[in-house]
């Protein structure tokens, strides 16, 4: 009996969890070997582990090269959190957090996930506003944090607008940016407190904020942008009073990635696969804010 019951519990191993431990050991290898390469481009250090693409590399390569004053992140927009940009930093270097997703059924995917009780992540559920953001932000009570990640797919810069860095002051914030804006206009979808990307246009391709417009309420903020990820759609900004040798100032022009994507869909909701500049075709006309002065405008 006692020999069935141990072989059970062997055979009871999740084959997630063991593939969960290659993947952190590949990381781990691939961080140590980050000071072995010659100084490069930022985007160049990046390495995918559990990022939707090469950020777990660029996050460890910012938090080896500039002050932490606290090894706290938050994110929101993690969905079920398969596919983020501070489950590896979490991980494989213990930093604590808060995720936050708008989809009940994802939180507590992640509460019931066999990670969740081996460190200290807190997961909520919760749309986030304009309105909501910095009460949210008060109730977890973090202050001088490592990094903020901001992927909502809609009101992005509006959201950074809102936020009260004076507590919070990340060392790092990451934001989703659409490439499909470009990089000479300082734009953004008009603020919608209920802004869901696909009711917006059936495409998809009508959500967040310009590069330029990202830039630009970070450095209101006081933060420089340093570089963007190499699949186009994630912006770094670091605190100005952080930046160094190793981590230096871009302008959009320099640190500007198009990206590739071709999730465009058609009113039924079927793939079509536009890609170059037959995106910003499809959504030309539509309504956009400038970030910068305050004006409606089109795209």
């Amino acid at each position: 009996m006692n020999i069935i019951r141990k072989k059970k519990k062997k055979n009871s191993i999740k084959q997630p969890y063991r593939d969960q431990t290659q993947l952190l050991a590949l990381g781990k290898l691939l961080m140590n070997q980050q000071h072995l390469l010659p100084k490069m481009d930022f985007r160049d250090y990046g390495f995918k582990i559990f990022s939707q693409f090469d950020d777990d590399g660029l996050i460890q390569y910012l938090i080896k090269n500039i002050r932490i004053d606290n090894k706290i992140f938050i994110e929101f927009g993690v969905e079920d959190y398969e596919e983020s940009n501070t489950r590896f930093l979490m991980m494989n270097n213990n930093w604590q957090g808060l995720v936050m997703d708008g989809s009940n059924d994802n939180i507590m995917k992640i509460r019931k996930a066999g990670y969740f009780w081996r460190y200290d992540l807190m997961a909520k559920s919760v749309f986030i506003t304009r309105e909501n953001i910095n009460v949210l932000l008060e109730e977890y009570g973090a202050q001088d944090i490592g990094l903020l990640s901001i992927d909502l797919d809609g009101n992005d810069a509006h959201i950074l607008e809102a936020i009260d860095m004076k507590t919070l002051n990340p060392s790092i914030i990451i934001v989703e940016y659409n490439s499909i804006f470009g990089k000479e206009r300082a734009i953004s979808v008009p603020y919608d407190k209920s802004f869901i990307r696909r009711e917006k246009h059936y495409s998809g391709l009508y959500y967040g904020a310009s590069l330029r417009a990202l830039s630009h309420m970070a450095k209101e903020k006081g933060y420089a942008l340093i570089g963007c990820n190499s699949f186009g759609n994630n912006a770094y900004f670091v605190r100005n009073d952080l930046i160094n040798e190793s981590v230096m100032e871009k302008s959009v022009e320099e640190a500007f990635v198009t990206s590739h994507f071709r999730e465009s869909r058609d009113i039924s909701g079927k793939l079509t696969f536009l890609g170059g500049s037959r995106r910003i075709e499809c959504i030309k006309g539509l309504k956009v804010i400038n970030m910068i002065n305050g004006e409606e405008e089109l795209i």
